[in-house]
């Protein structure tokens, strides 16, 4: 098997494209699609996608649109004659709003949504995508042994009573729900900080200018978050902000939250004293 989360019918034969974001999730997508053999294509953003991910495939296979271009994209789906696509990386949060710079599809999309956050803009562009009848896949495909196992990962004991860890549980599940965001800090029943539009990087950075001393992390799953994208992931990053501001605990909700390079997390977490937990929320 592939992947788990493939579609039973997937055909490994048509091109799967990988529409790709910052960072090194994409990266690792792309090292795993081409490791399992399956053809592939590359949609990269202007100042946003790593060079060296674009500069990597060739010149046939690739293309290079502004965020926004969302006719470019389609076109670009097609020309590829993709079966499968795969959305992987975040795109600067800001850029949904100012930079953007939509073409006329994407601008006729935005004024038909009543709510405008990444579920919404990011649902009505898969939408988009599969009236192609091109399949938009599990933001997770590929990428089985990076996803939170359950259990302790890093770490010999997870430092924060079972008490504890359910009340930050509970308000991550609650903000999860609303809408707000994916992730909280809690420390012994006190919520330092619950994640919004800044991002998981800038929530724990304001949560360390408070007493951090047995604070945890929690971040979690939408209770009908649509896998296809906007996958919570947790990486090398934000483990460097968990150890800037304090934090030594975090509980990822296992099989659902993407590790970005586990192996690496794992290590550093270890080298620094941070315990990872993997649970079921």
């Amino acid at each position: 098997m592939l992947s788990a989360y493939l579609p039973s019918d997937f055909d490994q034969t048509r091109p799967v494209t990988l529409i790709a974001g910052q960072s090194q999730y994409p990266q690792l997508v792309a090292d795993a699609v081409r490791e399992a053999g399956v053809p592939f294509k590359l949609i990269a953003f202007e100042e946003e996608t790593v060079p060296e991910l674009y500069h990597a495939v060739p010149a046939a296979d690739r293309v290079r649109i502004k965020v926004g271009q969302l006719g470019h994209m389609l076109k670009a789906l097609e020309k590829f004659d993709s079966g499968y696509a795969i959305m992987a990386g975040q795109i600067t949060p800001r850029r949904l709003f100012k930079g953007l710079h939509p073409d006329l599809k994407a601008t006729r999309i935005l004024f038909s949504l009543k709510r405008r956050n990444a579920e919404t803009i990011f649902g009505a562009i898969a939408e988009e995508i599969e009236k192609l009848g091109i399949n938009l896949l599990d933001a997770r495909s590929f990428l089985d042994a990076h996803v939170a196992p359950a259990g302790l990962f890093a770490g010999r004991k997870f430092p924060i009573p079972d008490e504890y860890l359910a009340h930050g549980v509970q308000i991550a599940r609650e903000c999860a729900r609303l809408d707000i965001g994916q992730g909280c800090v809690v420390r012994k029943g006190t919520v330092l900080a619950v994640e919004a539009f800044e991002g998981t990087d800038e929530m724990i950075r304001r949560a360390g200018g408070f007493k951090t001393e047995d604070a945890l992390f929690v971040k979690t799953v939408k209770s009908a978050q649509d896998y296809r994208f906007d996958v919570p992931c947790f990486g090398l990053r934000t483990l460097q902000s968990m150890r800037d501001a304090g934090i030594r605990a975090a509980a990822l909700e296992a099989g659902k939250v993407l590790v970005i390079d586990r192996p690496a997390v794992e290590q550093q977490a270890h080298e620094w004293g941070i315990s990872l937990l993997g649970t079921t929320m």
